[in-house]
């Protein structure tokens, strides 16, 4: 646990406040998140940038809840964006457009004119087909189209398959060998600016090496351009940089930016970074209650109210979160005693992968409450309705007060794009 989770004798707090309280105050299930650590684990980046020029644009898909945004647009921060409906909410929250930028390989043309509407710092381009529409969409508009073209290293980023992004194979991105033909063809059309390139070769790293190595083969392409002809103004190393979730020794965003800045000291290029995991998944918990304790033979289960719709990373990608107590107070002869095990922590979800963690320790009874650690990225940004849940409700806690910055979801607002059929005619 950090600083902003922790316990106070046997109660686990957020800051000042504890746990159980804003779970009775609010019901459960529902993400607790730190004002405190979202401001700290940005402003480790920012410090770590400095005077050197750039941006950190935190990636919006980790933690999109506008509060949120707000929060990290008062602290100056740029925001990286994937569709149309990020953008309005970093405008909703008070975001700067001058420092967005667009990224995601299947921009529409309507999201395309949006973003030239609100007149944002730079679109990272994925694709020669998306090139040629952006340009297109420009003209239209009578615009020019800032644009940073996404270049696929083929570097190996050691990580999860899912969220590896830096590979030939993955979706994302223009080959690098491909990459100074493409820039050509952009030079020479009339509504695109050629400002930069990116790069992001996907997520939970831990190491520099994979970092590092792809910097290199982006410098050696810069320096292929510039002999062509093209300068560049910036380079933007995407996100990736990992957190720990168990036992994990990532490197800080200090070392990390040290090192980037080292390299380039030869470059005049500006640095941007799009960090989202590192800034958000400490950031946050999700709390959940104990309904029944069931044993099948050798297997101990804890089924709670959360479930795979509120947080689907175990399941999605076997992600390892750490499950702890709320209340560690010893056993009150009033109540049930606990029960000590290894248990998996599942949901009520009709799916056999509705986990939230296996073969846990832990000492349990029914109606304990419990926080699954790590949770404020891809938490409830990635929840559904599935099995017709309602989704939870999210909370800010900022010292001794807490805000409700998304109400629990109701049937009624579930439902509230769905319609019956019309009367049969014969009604």
């Amino acid at each position: 646990m950090n600083t902003a989770f922790h316990y106070q004798g046997p109660l686990l707090y957020t800051e000042q406040l504890a746990v159980s309280a804003l779970a009775e105050q609010y019901g459960t299930p529902c993400y607790i998140y730190s004002r405190q650590m979202f401001s700290a684990s940005y402003q480790a980046f920012s410090d770590a940038l400095g005077d050197h020029p750039g941006m950190i644009c935190y990636a919006v898909k980790a933690n999109s809840n506008i509060a949120v945004l707000n929060l990290l647009a008062r602290l100056a921060a740029g925001f990286d964006i994937v569709s149309g409906g990020e953008l309005q909410r970093v405008l909703t929250a008070g975001g700067d457009p001058a420092r967005i930028v667009f990224s995601g390989v299947g921009k529409s043309a309507d999201e395309m004119g949006m973003a030239l509407d609100a007149g944002i710092f730079c679109f990272n381009v994925e694709s020669e087909a998306e090139l040629e529409l952006l340009n297109q969409v420009a003209g239209q508009m009578g615009q020019i189209a800032p644009v940073s073209i996404r270049v696929n290293p083929d570097v190996d980023a050691m990580t999860h398959p899912y969220i590896s992004t830096g590979l030939k194979e993955n979706k994302f991105g223009i080959a690098i060998n491909d990459a100074p033909r493409v820039y050509q063809a952009g030079a020479a059309m009339q509504h695109i600016q050629l400002q930069g390139v990116d790069c992001h070769i996907g997520s939970q790293l831990t190491q520099m090496e994979p970092f590092m190595d792809a910097l290199e083969r982006v410098l050696s392409l810069i320096d292929t351009l510039k002999i062509a002809g093209i300068e560049l103004k910036h380079i933007d190393m995407g996100g990736g940089l990992g957190v720990c979730y168990q036992d994990e020794t990532p490197i800080s965003p200090g070392q990390y930016i040290s090192a980037l800045k080292l390299r380039l000291a030869d470059y005049e290029l500006e640095l941007l970074l799009e960090p989202g995991r590192a800034i958000a998944a400490n950031s946050g918990i999700l709390v959940t209650q104990v309904q029944f304790l069931k044993n099948n033979e050798d297997k101990s289960f804890a089924i709670v109210d959360a479930a795979m719709n509120d947080l689907i990373r175990p399941t999605l990608y076997s992600a390892w979160q750490d499950i702890i107590a709320v209340d560690k107070t010893s056993d009150d002869p009033t109540q049930s005693p606990r029960t000590s095990g290894t248990y998996d922590i599942v949901g009520p979800i009709c799916e056999t992968g509705d986990f939230l963690g296996t073969d846990r320790s832990l000492s349990l009874r029914q109606g304990e409450l419990l926080a699954i650690c790590s949770a404020g990225a891809y938490g409830f940004t990635m929840s559904s309705n599935y099995n017709s849940r309602n989704r939870c409700a999210e909370i800010m806690v900022d010292g001794d007060q807490s805000h409700l910055i998304r109400a629990r979801e109701t049937f009624e607002m579930q439902i509230a794009g769905e319609a019956l059929l019309p009367a049969d005619k014969d009604d």
